[in-house]
């Protein structure tokens, strides 16, 4: 059983097979995928999952603070497990998202924080960008 149904069934949270489904998919996507994408994986592995019961089940998951959502500029919200903080790298050309860790840039938004007479409690930040061609 992974982490993210562990964290669930801690909770409480009523498990039917199709939210395990669901929550499986998240636990192990390697990418950042939309309710659709979500729903098009759940179907492969069980049929009777509903598209009603993947969004309910997100909705459920994003309350418990147990799912990130993400808007990556292309009018979607996808979704990862909450963990270990990170940044977002869109490429604007082929919608690829790169997550990375820089602990310069971690320092520098603490300090802007400090700077401008706050305390940072949390923060997001995404980039956007083309990737250079070199000739």
């Amino acid at each position: 059983m992974g982490k993210l149904l562990k964290k669930c069934q801690n909770r409480g949270l009523k498990l039917t097979s199709q939210r395990e489904v669901v929550i499986s998919i998240l636990e192990n996507s390697e990418d950042h995928p939309d309710v659709d994408e979500l729903f098009r994986r759940a179907t492969e592995i069980d049929k009777s999952v509903s598209i009603a019961t993947v969004y309910r089940t997100v909705k459920l998951l994003e309350d418990a603070n147990f799912i990130e959502k993400h808007e990556f500029g292309d009018g979607k919200s996808r979704y990862e497990e909450s963990g270990e903080h990170h940044e977002h790298l869109i490429d604007v050309e082929t919608g690829e998202v790169i997550e990375f860790i820089d602990n310069e840039l971690e320092e520098l938004k603490e300090k802007i924080a400090l700077k401008m007479g706050y305390e940072l409690v949390d923060h997001r930040l995404e980039l956007f960008g083309k990737k250079l061609k070199i000739n």
